[in-house]
This record gives C-alpha cells, structure tokens and sequence, in this order.
C-alpha cells in the first residue's frame, strides 16, 4: 500500500574535506626531512684534499679504509684477506656500477694501491676517489 506522498531524491554531497590529509602529509615531509641525513651516515674518515669535479652517482659501490686500517665495503667491515672475495660478490661484474675509494689520509700508500688493485681485478670499469675541496684561501 501507498501513500499519496512523494518521495524526495535525496542530494548526494561529495564534498572532500582534505585538511586532515594536508596536515598529516606536512608532518611526514617534516619527519623526512630531520631523518634522512641521519639516514646516510657511513664510516669516519679524514680525507685528503684535491681539486676535482663532483660526481654524481644513484649507485655505488664505496670502499673504505679507516686510519685505522679498517676495511669497508659499503658498511660493512672486512679483513684484508677477505677483501678480494668479498668485493667480488658485492660488485658482482656490474661493469656499469662506478665504484668509490674513500681512505683516510693517514692510511699507508702500499694498502690503498692493493685495494685498487684488488678492485680493478674484480673487473672495475668506474672508478673514483673521494676527497675534500681545496681551501682556496691564499
């Protein structure tokens, strides 16, 4: 049974209130940004310094030496006897992946030339060296 009354069509709002989003989406931005550089922290080291261009790089593999003699690939520490079969298998024959010395300037001549050495043996196309700018103060 019916009723002689009408029935009203109901107006949809699709109204989107997105300042709840907004906030939220600047307070992770804010977050971000305070860890990130806390992110990218490596290994210590005193570098030498030397003019030269900066290079950009989104992969990359770095060998460190510390003034302690310590070895890292990336982060993680390695012995000299096992640097050689350690690189290996993280460069992997990735002839396109440029590949980074970072020794400290305290570290004897003789063990970074082994460690290019090495690295050039594991078939090391790219290559490079970190250093700190030249103060070009008088």
């Amino acid at each position: 049974m019916r009723t002689g009354r009408k029935r009203r069509k109901r107006k949809v709002i699709s109204e989107l209130n997105i300042t709840n989003l907004v906030d939220v989406t600047f307070a992770l931005l804010i977050i971000f940004m305070i860890a990130a550089p806390m992110m990218t922290q490596g290994v210590q080291v005193d570098l030498p310094k030397a003019e030269a261009e900066n290079v950009e790089a989104t992969e990359s593999i770095q060998v460190t030496i510390t003034g302690k003699n310590e070895i890292y690939i990336d982060r993680e520490r390695v012995r000299l006897l096992q640097f050689r079969k350690r690189f290996r298998e993280v460069f992997g024959g990735r002839t396109d992946v440029p590949v980074f010395v970072n020794a400290d300037r305290k570290v004897p001549y003789g063990l970074v030339i082994r460690i290019i050495g090495d690295i050039q043996r594991a078939g090391v196309v790219k290559l490079g060296f970190l250093t700190l700018p030249v103060d070009k103060k008088g």
